[in-house]
């Protein structure tokens, strides 16, 4: 057989104390169940943030990161990455909910609001090293990983690709040689249940093989008080894994994974949480949601922030696809000990959808939805060392194609109702070209010298949505057509001083680069779809990492300043036409400044604790226009909050193993995290609520066996959480008449997994 490259093999990071303490609570296998959770948490983790030849000890490198092992995200029964929204500080991997599986993530309270496809994500999902073009398709189901790893700060040196906020890199499963099998199958009280399995094995001398399938039934979780129905949300998803690897030779392989899937869903479960407004006299001047929804019928409804319920006469649906082929090939050299490494990847993706806006039993805004995305590209790097120097320098090219096209029913916006559709489509290409040095200047200090070139044209046809010149098919004609392109080179400077073995200091200066875009969503006749300027960031980073009292205790922080020029933002505001007007352009400057904290202490040979805390905080330097709606720029707009910043995020947790002789080890688990209130939208008329997220499992595996048993339980404490709050006219509801798409409330559950 050929050697097994670490450059595409497994390599997970474990900064943050929550994810050390969720290590194999409720999942251990029976290998580990004598030798208890805490001692496998304390193991040496490596990882690849640096996309080096050979893997390195999270600690030795200077990244501010967390991540979680395949066995990791086994124990959290982590159904998405939304799963895993609240376990680390000052990241929010949230669903944005208008159209479901459309991530909404935000690092450092740097993030989107959109569900736009043609707005670029700052946060960046990397999967197998494939990086995902738009926002779309994106918090799919999760199942036979090797790791989820989440870079904060800028990533647009070795990733690239607009990651200005982070970057989320998720490996999937590699084939091995060694034959393994796993069979998982949950359910919870709401009877969303899992059934999946993988398997394993050489096929040949040279050619080793991986299968894995997963199948999700959700038979819903809210609420719906005016059809009665307590199943909205339900949904059906599957999809296949095949993978394979060829040793080539001794010093080349070739790895090769593929994936196909499709998920059928209700549309999205919404609620409007308008109140009625009343002229001075006490006349009633806009009925508010409750009392729409009590013109039919619904008489006791609930539609405060502290609610579930919902009350929306659209079911609508959701139907995602996807196809995707990811190719790895690595050659050993001997010119600097290095490896290269091709990565090609192709991804097809297309959804189709209807959703109730108004979120009301009337039908006033609803709006069917068409994404078709195609993409292409290759990276080429090479990771060697040269005496003192660590080099890993690179070319990428990246090519998509997108259409996107939305149909509005408005029936109550004028006389005889109105019904538009509009959308268009882009081209996409992306090139970079990077290199970085990490240079050993004697036993203690690293030097880090980097750069990338980056540079991007997009090519867009776009109708405004009310001149209505397309249907779901398609469109006739466009009353905008334009292409631009953007480029920016973004430096990095490092120092790193590792104090001993195990402590070290870094620090860094970096830049990033989010190109500019067109908005494909066009709701205003008068408002051009763009280009907008590209957006610009420099960064300034001090962390620590160190393990104290003979490894019993791991702590890390980091400190960090952001600033961000010609900041990009979609801005939502109501219209009593076309229900919601979206403007995407340059907003303003902005300063963002925060701190995290991470420890992990083994307080005993079966007893573990963590804690994790972050802090961020942040101004506009300079507005560009008008952000509160008020029609003036002035003082007003400047002391708004930045949307999706969060003051706070902290957690704690404990792991306990219980040995039981013989008999094998029970292994309980408690988290508590909490999440600071933070404004949406940029005038900050909607906000996302503050939320305290309680999570624990109990789980059993036996001293001699291959299976693993867990009783869990999320969101105990029945905190309602939104995937956006996007204000409507009052003519919709009133006073805060509003879409809010909401997320699941208390969840419980039992998980068998079984190992061959």
């Amino acid at each position: 057989m050929g050697r097994q490259f670490n450059s595409g093999s497994v390599s997970v990071m474990l900064s943050t104390c929550s994810v050390a303490a969720l290590w194999l609570a409720s999942g251990i296998g029976a290998a580990h169940a004598a030798e208890g959770a805490v001692g496998t948490i304390m193991e040496e983790v490596q990882v690849t943030a640096r996309k080096r030849a050979e893997a390195e000890r999270l600690q030795e490198v200077p990244v501010a990161a967390t991540a979680f092992s395949g066995e990791q995200l086994e124990a959290l029964q982590t159904k998405d990455l939304q799963s895993l929204s609240f376990k680390m500080p000052n990241v929010q991997l949230d669903d944005i909910g208008t159209v479901k599986n459309t991530a909404n993530f935000t690092v450092r309270g740097l993030g989107v609001n959109s569900s736009i496809p043609s707005i670029d994500p700052t946060v960046g999902v990397f999967v197998d090293g494939m990086y995902m073009g738009i926002n779309a398709g994106v918090v799919t189901d999760l199942f036979d990983l090797e790791g989820i790893e989440i870079l904060r700060g800028p990533q647009g040196l070795l990733f690239g690709r607009n990651v200005t906020g982070g970057a989320v890199v998720i490996r999937t499963a590699r084939p091995t040689e060694e034959f393994s099998s796993k069979f998982k199958v949950s359910t919870t009280d709401n009877l969303d249940s899992i059934a999946a399995a993988s398997i394993n094995g050489a096929i040949s001398e040279t050619v080793n093989g991986r299968l894995t399938a997963y199948y999700n039934n959700d038979q819903g979780w809210f609420e719906n008080v005016f059809t009665g129905d307590d199943d909205l949300g339900a949904s059906d998803t599957w999809f296949v894994r095949p993978s394979f690897s060829v040793a080539l030779s001794e010093s080349a392989e070739l790895l090769v994974r593929m994936e196909h899937g499709r998920m059928d869903s209700d549309g999205v479960v919404a609620q409007n949480r308008g109140q009625p407004i009343f002229a001075p006299d006490g006349s009633l001047v806009a009925p508010g949601a409750q009392q729409i929804a009590g013109l039919f019928g619904v008489t006791d409804w609930d539609n405060s922030d502290d609610s579930f319920e919902v009350a929306q006469n659209e079911r609508g649906f959701q139907e995602d696809e996807w196809s995707q082929v990811i190719t790895e090939f690595n050659q050993d050299v001997a010119f600097g000990n290095g490896t290269i490494t091709n990565i090609l990847a192709w991804r097809s993706y297309d959804a189709v959808g209807l959703g109730d806006i108004d979120s009301l039993p009337i039908t006033a805004f609803h709006a069917n939805t068409r994404v078709e995305q195609s993409q292409l590209s290759n990276e080429l790097r090479y990771a060697g060392r040269f005496g003192p120097t660590a080099l890993t320098t690179g070319v990428y090219w990246f090519d998509q194609d997108l259409t996107y096209l939305e149909n509005r029913i408005l029936p109550l916006s004028a006389p005889g109702g109105l019904d538009w559709t509009g959308g268009g489509n882009q081209d996409h290409q992306a090139m970079g070209v990077f290199a970085q040095a990490d240079i050993d200047l004697n036993e203690s200090w690293v030097l880090t010298l980097g750069g990338r070139y980056s540079t991007e044209d997009k090519d867009a046809q776009i109708a405004t949505i009310p001149v209505d010149l397309c249907t779901l098919d398609g469109c006739a004609a466009y009353d905008f057509d334009d292409s631009e392109s953007w480029n920016a080179f973004t430096p990095k400077v490092g120092l790193q001083w590792n104090l001993a073995d195990n402590a070290q200091l870094y620090s860094f200066w970096t830049k990033g680069f989010r190109s500019g875009g067109y908005n494909m969503r066009n709701t205003g006749p008068g408002e051009l779809p763009g280009p907008t300027d590209q957006e610009e960031q420099t960064s300034f980073e001090i962390g620590g990492k160190a393990e104290w009292l003979d490894g019993r205790l791991r702590t890390n922080f980091a400190l960090f300043h952001n600033t961000i020029e010609d900041m990009q933002r979609e801005e939502n505001l109501s219209n009593p036409f076309v229900g919601v007007v979206q403007i995407i352009r340059n907003t303003a400057d902005a300063t963002i400044r925060g701190a995290e904290f991470e420890a992990m202490a083994v307080a005993s040979d079966n007893l573990l604790f963590t804690l994790n805390a972050g802090y961020v905080d942040g101004d506009y330097d300079k507005v560009l226009g008008d952000i509160s709606g008020d029609g003036v720029v002035n003082q007003v707009d400047l002391g708004l909050d930045i949307p999706r910043l969060a003051p706070w995020t902290y957690g704690v947790g404990l792991v306990h193993d219980l040995s039981l002789g013989s008999v094998g080890t029970l292994t309980s688990r408690l988290n508590f995290n909490h999440r600071d209130a933070a404004p949406y939208t940029d005038n900050n008329r909607g906000m996302l609520s503050e939320a305290d997220m309680l999570d624990f499992s109990i789980g059993f595996a036996p001293e001699t066996g291959d299976y693993q048993l867990a009783f869990f339980g999320r969101n105990m404490l029945d905190e309602v959480t939104e995937g956006n709050n996007t204000q409507l006219p009052a003519n919709l509801g009133g006073l805060g008449a509003s879409f809010t798409p909401l997320n699941k409330g208390r969840v419980m559950g039992i998980e068998l997994t079984y190992d061959l």
